[in-house]
């Protein structure tokens, strides 16, 4: 296997490369989606596009099998500036490939072409190249049209790079893997007047720095300990001249926790303590709550699957089955809902962190992320001789 896939390299590597100077986001990703189609064509795979606007999958059936697997890659990018030196640094401003999907891409489209080659298994594997994964629900949306049940998904497999693990290293848990995620909107609603007459209004802006020292206290003050949680505000607008106090105050930001019974307490007493505030300073305010994706939570048996698939195709030494909970959030989610599966991790070294302008994905893990796929599929579809 090593050395088959050590063919592709070239080619995969020039995609790749392609992929991350050309990056489209989430429900854009026209001209990736047709590299990726054409790629499956040329390697003798069924295409289906459309899916989820410009998602894209393919499909291998061998033998008799009634047993399907799905294998899944995102395709967008981020909305980001890129800062490197690269010579294949993006070209489309103010988008870039921050977040190794060109590499998940090319890792999946490796494993597509080997097992429509020289794949030893009995069954169905479905390619599900995803679009919109950073905030977008491409996967809430490619479930919602039916894409588990058109192609009968059995169980689904996701892997995703990571910046903190060391190269080549692998990283799952069974249960809970990512945390759910919400965003919320705060508009603090005061009476605007004279900088140098406060007096004569209500200022939003006092009220709302209140409030951001307030709701800092939610997650350790309202919750049990134990409880993982985090709330961060991670934007504050007001104002618009120097002697003016303005009318409004606005906070966004966003939740992420482990559990439903936690988000809805986090809910409540964000809510509860925004009035408090409010009302201590004679304003009034607008609280919008928009949920975002839930946990990602991998079944056991899958994820006992993958560790053994990992182990044989990158070394036991290399692989941790019970890795810690990450506080991040991710809409495979919405595939393991469906049915069961599990989501992993795959180190990208710690060169460069992903959602940073300088970031790049590490070409050297290419060929262990396809032969993890690759294992995967013929250990848990089985051998079948020729």
């Amino acid at each position: 296997m090593k050395t088959t896939i050590a063919s592709y390299l070239p080619e995969l590597t020039a995609l790749r490369r392609d992929l991350h100077q050309h990056p489209e986001l989430g429900f854009e990703e026209t001209r990736t989606a047709g590299i990726v189609a054409q790629m499956l064509g040329k390697y003798g795979i069924e295409v289906h596009t459309g899916w989820a606007k410009t998602g894209v999958v393919g499909v291998i059936k061998r033998g008799d099998s009634d047993r399907t697997i799905a294998l899944r890659a995102d395709m967008d990018a981020l909305s980001l500036q890129e800062y490197s030196n690269l010579e294949y640094g993006s070209v489309n401003d103010g988008v870039m490939h921050a977040c190794g999907h060109d590499g998940h891409m090319a890792m999946l489209l490796g494993a597509a072409r080997y097992l429509a080659e020289r794949g030893r298994f009995d069954g169905t594997v479905v390619f599900l190249f995803q679009p919109a994964e950073e905030g977008g629900g491409g996967g809430r949306l490619m479930v919602a049209e039916g894409v588990i049940d058109k192609f009968g998904i059995q169980a689904a497999y996701g892997l995703h790079i990571r910046s903190d693990l060391e190269a080549g290293h692998f990283a799952t848990r069974p249960g809970t893997i990512m945390v759910a995620t919400d965003n919320f909107e705060i508009t603090v609603h005061g009476e605007g007047t004279h900088a140098a007459l406060p007096h004569t209004g209500v200022d939003p802006i006092v009220t709302a720095s209140q409030l951001v020292i307030a709701l800092q206290s939610v997650v350790s003050r309202e919750l049990k300990a134990l409880d993982s949680a985090v709330l961060s505000i991670t934007q504050f607008s007001s104002g618009s001249a120097y002697n003016v106090i303005p009318d409004e105050a606005v906070l966004r930001g966003g939740t992420r926790y482990r559990s439903p019974e936690t988000g809805a307490a986090l809910l409540e007493a964000m809510e509860r303590v925004t009035a408090g505030v409010c009302s201590a300073y004679n304003a009034r305010y607008t609280f919008q709550h928009m949920p975002g994706y839930p946990a990602t939570i991998n079944s056991p048996a899958e994820t006992e699957a993958a560790v053994s698939a990992a182990g044989k195709a990158l070394g036991a030494d290399k692989v941790q089955g019970n890795c810690s909970l990450i506080m991040a959030s991710e809409d495979f989610s919405y595939f393991l809902e469906k049915v069961p599966g599990c989501f992993a991790f795959l180190g990208n070294g710690t060169r460069t962190r992903a959602h940073r302008a300088d970031f790049d994905f590490n070409d050297d893990i290419l060929p262990l992320g396809i032969g993890y796929w690759v294992t995967l599929v013929e250990q848990e579809l089985g051998e079948r001789a020729e």
